[in-house]
């Protein structure tokens, strides 16, 4: 078992190896949500994440044979860049089995940091194998993604960090994955101060932590396809499970646009850029998937590492969930003046159009029709609302994509 001694042990051990990262107020969460809103950016973090904390301090408490034997990890994406920049930094050599699916920027990047990188497998499970295979034929420590004493403690000292920045912290809410950084977070924030709330977020298609607390016992996931790529995990540690079922009070989920609107949110009003996995957090309050007790709240931005090439859809996805993208069909009488009389509609009430698809030939269609697909930049909600009135006032027949 973790303690709050182990963790103030591990404040020690890693203070010189990583950022104490702002813990940063927010007026316009705050004023959305009617809270008091804190943001702790482990996104700013050494290799964007916090997985840095752990792995550093799991390094430093090896023996000085297990260190000479260097270290192995299995990976996809930010456990991966710790591990490789812990050992640069302590002159240990690291390797790292990383599933051949991983994006070329995180392999760029865990090889820059350091570590020989071995791609194998077209899953983290086949990677996790290979990896221990290593560990056997070469001697060497296998550090776990999440599941490991060392790693909790190293990731406790977050709670630490919050409360010596805001004592009386009402309520604090975690991304959970494999429930490594919400059991080292609570057992530092619990254990100094017991009344403060810990709540605990899963994206809704890999929310391995919300079943395991209905089924009563530690029950494994299917699906995983979800942009909170960083906590897709199967299954909670055997380490972490109990330590998150004495000690979190609440777990919940969100949705994937909600997500998506969260990480849109946090770069226009805030200029952060989180993944999936750190947004989570704004994701819940701003849905109101919890019920916060008090006031004062601190959401752990867990890091930064998205994937340049899916940002482009995650802003999509996210002005569509918060109203400002509206995405409708129009069926129109196949005439040469219909399309210019519908943009004009559309011009009048302020509208642009991003999108255009005019299908003239579906087979779905009598031949005196057409269909136009929009994607419309609007103001929000009641502006969407304004457009489909305006619309149906004019005669025409529209429906959403």
């Amino acid at each position: 078992m973790v303690t709050l001694e182990n963790i103030k042990e591990a404040q020690k051990n890693i203070r010189d190896y990583i950022h104490k990262t702002p813990l940063v107020y927010s007026n316009s969460i705050s004023n959305m949500t009617g809270l008091q809103v804190y943001i702790k950016v482990e996104n700013l973090q050494k290799t964007g994440s916090f997985k840095i904390r752990g792995a550093t301090n799991k390094i430093l408490n090896m023996s000085a044979e297990e260190k000479m034997n260097g270290v192995v990890t299995a990976s996809a994406g930010n456990h991966a860049q710790g591990v490789a920049l812990a050992a640069n930094r302590l002159g240990i050599k690291a390797t790292v089995v990383m599933p051949e699916r991983a994006s070329i920027s995180k392999q760029l990047a865990t090889k820059g940091y350091g570590a020989e990188v071995i791609l194998h497998g077209n899953s983290f499970d086949e990677a996790l194998k290979y990896a221990k295979t290593i560990e056997r034929e070469r001697g060497c420590t296998f550090i776990h993604t999440y599941d490991d004493v060392d790693l909790i403690a190293g990731h406790g000292t977050i709670g630490l960090e919050i409360l010596d920045e805001i004592p009386d912290v009402d309520s604090v809410i975690v991304p959970i994955g494999g429930g490594g950084l919400i059991s080292g977070i609570s057992i530092a924030v619990k254990g100094k101060k017991n009344d403060v709330q810990i709540i605990g977020v899963e994206a809704d298609a890999a929310a391995a932590m919300y079943l395991s607390r209905k089924m009563g016992k530690n029950t494994p996931v299917i699906s995983l396809h979800t942009i909170a790529d960083g906590i897709a995990i199967k299954r909670i540690g055997d380490i972490t499970f109990p330590i998150i079922q004495k000690m979190v009070d609440d777990v919940v989920t969100v949705e994937e646009e909600e997500i998506a609107a969260a990480i849109l949110l946090l770069m226009e009003r805030k200029k952060i850029v989180v993944e999936g996995a750190g947004a989570v957090p704004l994701a819940a309050i701003m849905n109101k998937k919890v019920r916060i007790k008090g006031k004062k709240v601190v959401l752990v931005l867990s890091g930064g590492n998205i994937d340049m090439n899916i940002l482009g859809r995650v802003i999509e996805k996210g002005l569509v969930k918060s109203g400002r993208v509206l995405r409708i069909v129009v069926e129109l009488i196949d005439t040469p003046d219909a399309l210019a009389r519908l943009t004009s509609v559309i011009a009048e009430r302020k509208a642009n159009i991003i999108h255009i698809v005019h299908d003239r030939l579906s087979h779905k269609l009598p031949i005196t029709k057409t269909i136009v697909e929009l994607n419309l930049e609007t103001k929000g909600f009641e502006h969407n609302r304004e457009i489909r009135e305006e619309l149906i006032n004019k005669g025409y027949k529209i429906g959403e994509i």
